[in-house]
């Protein structure tokens, strides 16, 4: 008995930790269903508004914190790479949401989803992968990761992301660099088919492109003792997991609105630059998933990291770009794609340096060096345009 008292009540704890996230997302959502909707209709200090943004993102956030929780116990259940796929499309999920919330707004900026989707590109690709490779070579030196698999997720993200966010500026079609409606559910379309095949490449046809390298075992100290996850004893099972994620999801969906005009009256009432809103969208998003690339870096699971952080470059384009546009061709409203001359230097340099980077088998501090110093030259240019 004496040692059945502690298990049990750590499995309690353990339990609550997987379930709070839902409560305060829901307990969030009450608040605001049953009274504080109209402090955001009301807004007028920016103080108030301070105020409603710190209380919705960090209920999001949590719960974006909570589905990613799930999605890593079900990624244990699955393997690689199915796993890294549940969680990837769990955390996509939630950005396409928020987008589409902002949208359907009717007073969102036109250039919100793209300014998010080139935010989320330049953090992955630039931010999070090179804290990634630095922390991974510190510790390390060099580390493998499944080359194949790389060029893959590259082959893929190069051609659609040219196509979403720089192509709009040179079609004649329209004056601003938006895509008229053939243009657009083309496409939309393509983009669709492109990410299905790739899918089935990932999952079914070449899997192992994506698993960790035969070469390569994982660092004997591959459990991260910072990962307040790992516990010894006996996990809950993959229903209890998949239920919650998707239980999970809905609160943060629903709240993704109420955030919207909120970060739409700051930028506003600030006079920040518009791209913030972006900034602000996918740093909420990318937060809980990039800790869980870093945490894979420095355990010396490079290739998890990978799929997790290319994953998510590709998923935003090949999930995000679809949903913009069939938004944008039902509700009429305008929809602006196309980078200004400054952001196009950027994303075709980082599309670059990402493939020379993951165009060898191995990786080291230099890499790591190089994208972080043009993630900062991209949120300076954000200021200093």
């Amino acid at each position: 008995m004496p040692a059945t008292a502690p298990r049990y009540a750590s499995r309690v704890t353990q339990t609550l930790k997987y379930v709070l996230p839902l409560i305060a997302g829901v307990a969030t959502l009450a608040a605001f269903e049953f009274g504080a909707d109209h402090l955001i209709g009301a807004m007028q200090a920016p103080v108030m508004a301070g105020l409603l943004f710190l209380w919705l993102f960090c209920a999001i956030l949590w719960g974006a914190f909570g589905v990613v929780r799930h999605a890593d116990r079900l990624a244990e259940a699955l393997g690689e790479p199915y796993g890294t796929l549940v969680l990837t499309l769990a955390v996509i999920g939630i950005e396409v949401a928020l987008i589409a919330a902002v949208m359907l707004t009717g007073d969102a900026s036109p250039t919100l989803a793209r300014d998010t989707m080139f935010a989320v590109l330049m953090i992955v690709l630039n931010g999070l992968a090179g804290a990634s490779l630095l922390l991974g070579g510190l510790r390390h030196g060099q580390q493998d990761y499944n080359l194949p698999g790389a060029r893959a997720f590259i082959a893929v993200l190069v051609p659609l992301a040219v196509f979403a966010l720089v192509l709009p500026n040179f079609t004649k079609s329209t004056p601003s660099p938006t895509f008229d409606a053939f243009q657009a559910g083309f496409f939309a379309l393509i983009t669709v088919l492109l990410y299905a095949v790739f899918l089935g490449i990932q999952t079914v046809r070449h899997r192992t492109f994506f698993e960790e390298p035969d070469q390569l075992t994982p660092d004997s100290n591959t459990v991260d003792p910072f990962d307040p996850d790992h516990i010894e004893e006996k996990k809950p099972t993959f229903a209890f997991h998949a239920v919650l994620l998707i239980l999970t999801l809905i609160p943060i969906i629903l709240l993704s609105e109420r955030l919207a005009k909120i970060v739409d009256f700051g930028i506003v009432e600030v006079a920040a630059p518009p791209a913030i809103g972006g900034v602000i969208i996918a740093l909420l998003v990318l937060m809980p998933e990039g800790l869980a690339a870093l945490r894979a870096a420095r355990a010396n699971r490079l290739q998890r990291s990978v799929n997790l952080l290319l994953g998510s470059a590709l998923s935003t384009i090949g999930l995000t770009v679809p949903a913009a546009l069939a938004i944008s061709l039902v509700t009429s409203e305008p929809i602006t794609l196309g980078l200004d001359d400054t952001s196009m230097v950027m994303l075709l340099l980082t599309l670059l340096i990402s493939s020379m980077t993951f165009g060898g088998i191995r990786t080291s501090v230099l890499q790591g060096a190089v994208h972080l110093v043009l993630f900062f030259a991209y949120l300076m240019l954000i200021f200093s345009p």
